[in-house]
């Protein structure tokens, strides 16, 4: 079975890109010597199977991976009582006595057992995602290793194909290695050849650091092992299998180990399965491994790419200038730091965030976590989970607007495996109706509070899941998605309806108790609180999902009362507020801040990616800026992304891109850092640090950010183009409406647009400054068109391409 074969068909009818798109050179990373660390090694993926390789000569170690691979198992983490606490939490709080309020949340309003084993959860029920295992490869080449003299080395990693490359030589003997996670037939392929008759040589072996067993059997190597559960030790299995083709030469098996001697070329397949959804993973991974080594090696590897590409040839950025592309990965990021001309770069990290999406996300899997599919410890940081108050929602940030709309699937199965577990925890802590989520989840449902109410307590991470799905029905309007949609936003919009409170100065409706993501504020009496009612995220997140819940109601044309219901809390809900130093509040009232620096800038959720602060709420941006330079330059990796996107709705290009510039700055950090110390590593992973991908994910959706935006219900082209980027084009980036745009501009001006709808459509195009006519090609026909006002409606068929030509 091919891997994402039902999206080629759509990938050939969206190839309309302008002709001056097309590039001279594949995108790549590339070094000169092997990877030192895990984060210089590049990485490999399918969507389900990853693999690392660090490119060694003598010694290789290639880290594998499994999306599904979980400690952990399904637990009743909620506090049955909580719920009869609630009504003191929120006369406490109504009372302004918040320490009172966090002591009894401390005690009853946070989730039984161990939750999440503060990060540390490999060995509680919670879990983590693990590392399958190390491949070690020794390779012999008939000398003493340490009179080895190396020439040539290069290692790389082709984005356009997904494969990675290492070669070099040793006396008159050139090596290389093919490596690529296939997209075809699902197993991890290393295909080795020389420039010589008998010239590979190499033994290799499984390890990991437990919960393991290693075996030949019959010319083929297997580790496998059971995961902790947290509770009886009977968790998730797990196999690998590793057979070798040699083509001459000959394979031997070892007590666990195979090993090569003599071969012309040798071909590496590995298969790897979990039983998570999986019952009959040791017949289907041996089933995997069998077909694959059918394969002629050179077509498995034409059939690999062809199926990855019909994901990443749909959407393509230029940025005309200076392109650094014959310098190491490595000295590039280097050189960008004190001179960050080096546009080839950009276009680069841009399409190695869409990389990283195709590559560790598949339909019928799991999203990726916040190390995306690639890990090599066995407690991952913060368990690998889902984060729920940003992580998640900005690993998804670029999913439709660089057209990788086809990977929403995990995403909204998981958001719905999740709803039956929020809706036990809504009756348990807060007697509610519909279900919610807090702030992290994992894939066993898990929708309780955390340990520590500090952090814990946030409870509209769940509405924000649903705000990122209603985004992809923005982009797409698929009926049919809306109507799977519908209950899972519902069921959230029922909740905070049933359980918000009216506070006293105002009689706005309030979440209570709630906080601002892991922020905290001074109290009048000078002590540190958490807990609040109705932070402005929250009122923000909660006016869109009520909002989003209308009119998706009035779409279906059902659910008239609760239409209703949410009309008149609505207008209920707390505007946003600004301060007297010129700030959006974080909290109902202008409390100090305990960190004025810290990472999470929440309250400007409703900039991005919500829209309620947008052009037609100028003090509302000007509040914004304000709240941005109030927080400071620095931040973790995912901050920097949000503040290129924030400035990017704001329109400011200088600005986001000085945010870009802070993303990758070059690191070697690796030890916990929560507000600074961030930037990149050298093979283009974002750091917290440590690595963490959604400051990938964000970056890249900011890129396309700043080229285009369609959130106020209009096309804005180029609304925040530095001055550096001033000629260019890109292909395929989506627009709401079901809209896919082709641009070319020069002197920092459009110059021709192609617009296609993937359904009939009608888009409202904002006129760029300084245009003062049009030419318009529909079927055929071209029509100048005057330009006098500020925007240009044009209605298109499904599948029709209309051409502008600005002049």
């Amino acid at each position: 079975m091919k891997i994402y074969s039902n999206i080629l068909t759509c990938f050939i009818l969206s190839c309309f890109c302008l002709s001056a798109t097309a590039k001279e050179k594949p995108y790549k990373l590339w070094y000169d010597k092997p990877a030192s660390r895990w984060e210089a090694c590049v990485p490999l993926g399918n969507g389900r199977l990853g693999a690392m390789p660090d490119g060694g000569v003598s010694h290789e170690k290639i880290v594998l991976n499994d999306i599904t691979l979980w400690s952990g198992s399904p637990q009743n983490a909620d506090n049955p009582e909580a719920f009869k606490h609630l009504p003191t939490i929120q006369k406490l709080l109504l009372e302004g006595k918040n320490i009172s309020a966090q002591e009894v949340m401390g005690k009853n309003f946070i989730c039984l057992g161990k939750g999440s084993g503060l990060g540390n959860g490999a060995n509680v029920p919670y879990g983590s995602f693990q590392l399958v295992g190390d491949l070690l490869i020794d390779y012999n080449y008939g000398i003493d290793s340490s009179k080895i003299q190396v020439q040539n080395y290069y290692r790389d990693l082709v984005l356009d194909d997904a494969i990675a490359k290492t070669e070099f030589s040793i006396d008159d003997t050139k090596y290389t290695r093919e490596y690529f996670a296939s997209f075809d037939n699902d197993v991890i392929i290393i295909h080795y050849t020389a420039n010589g008759k008998n010239k590979i040589n190499f033994s290799a072996s499984l390890d990991r650091p437990e919960n393991f067993a290693v075996k030949t059997e019959d010319n083929q190597l297997q580790m496998s092992g059971q995961l902790n559960n947290g509770v009886d030790g009977n968790g998730m299995k797990y196999i690998t299998r590793l057979e070798i083709k040699p083509k001459g030469g000959r394979v031997i098996a070892k007590d666990k180990s195979l090993q090569v001697e003599n071969a012309d070329e040798a071909t590496i397949y590995i298969s790897i399965a979990t039983d998570y959804k999986n019952p009959s993973y040791l017949e289907s991974s041996q089933k995997k491994l069998e077909i694959a080594q059918k394969v002629d090696y050179n077509r498995e590897k034409i059939e690999h790419t062809k199926n990855f590409q019909t994901l990443f040839g749909r959407a393509d950025i230029n940025i005309g200038g200076i392109d650094k592309y014959d310098l190491p990965t490595d000295k590039r990021l280097e050189a960008f730091a004190t001179s960050p001309n080096d546009n080839g770069l950009i276009s680069l990290y841009f399409q190695y965030g869409r990389y990283l999406m195709i590559s560790s996300t598949r339909p019928g899997l799991l999203p990726p976590n916040l190390q995306g599919l690639w890990a090599n410890e066995i407690n991952t940081p913060w368990n690998g989970d889902y984060h729920l108050n940003i992580n998640i929602q900005m690993n998804h940030f670029p999913l439709n607007v660089t057209n990788l709309g086809a990977l929403n699937g995990p995403f909204f199965d998981l958001v719905k495996s999740i709803v039956p577990s929020g809706e036990k925890t809504a009756k348990a802590y807060y007697s509610g109706d519909g279900w919610v989520a807090h702030v992290i989840t994992n894939i066993w449902g898990y929708t309780s509070p955390g340990e520590e109410y500090t952090w814990g307590s946030f409870n509209s991470g769940s509405a924000w899941l649903c705000q990122m799905l209603w985004n992809h029905y923005e982009y797409t309007k698929d009926k049919e998605y809306l109507k799977k949609l519908y209950p899972i936003i519902k069921g959230s919009a029922e909740f905070y309806l049933s359980t918000m409170i009216k506070e006293p100065s105002h009689g706005w409706l309030v979440t209570a108790p709630s906080s601002s993501p892991e922020n905290a504020f001074i109290m009048p009496t000078g002590q540190q609180a958490h807990v609040c009612m109705g932070p402005t995220m929250d009122n923000q997140i909660v006016r869109y999902l009520f909002s989003k819940t209308i009119e998706a109601s009035t779409e279906l044309n059902k659910d008239e009362k609760l239409r209703k219901k949410l009309k008149d809390a609505i207008v209920l809900l707390p505007p946003n507020q600004i301060g007297k130093d010129g700030r959006l509040l974080e909290w109902l009232e202008e409390y100090k801040e305990v960190e004025p620096k810290h990472r999470h800038i929440s309250h400007l959720w409703g900039l991005y990616p919500g829209d309620e602060i947008n052009s037609s709420t100028p003090e509302l941006q000007n509040a914004a800026r304000a709240t941005i330079n109030g927080r400071g330059e620095d931040g973790t990796g995912w901050s920097l992304a949000w503040r290129m996107n924030f400035w990017a709705r704001l329109g400011n290009g200088e600005r986001a891109f000085a945010s870009l510039q802070k993303l990758l700055s070059p690191t070697q950090s690796n030890s916990i850092s929560m507000n600074s110390s961030s930037g990149t590593y050298d093979n283009l992973f974002c750091a917290h640090p440590p690595f963490q991908i959604d400051g990938n994910f964000g970056g890249t959706a900011g890129i396309a950010e700043m080229l285009v935006q369609s959130h106020q219900g209009y096309i804005e082209l180029l609304p925040a183009l530095p001055k550096g980027w001033k000629d260019g084009n890109f292909s395929g980036l989506c627009v709401r409406g079901n809209g896919e745009i082709d641009l070319d501009w020069t002197d920092s001006k459009p110059n021709k647009m192609n617009i296609k709808a993937h359904s009939k459509s009608e888009f409202k195009i904002k006129i760029p400054a300084g245009i003062s006519k049009t030419e318009i090609t529909k079927k055929g026909k071209t029509e100048l068109v005057n330009t006098n006002d500020e925007f240009m409606i044009i209605p298109v068929e499904k599948d029709e391409i209309v051409s502008i030509q600005f002049i």
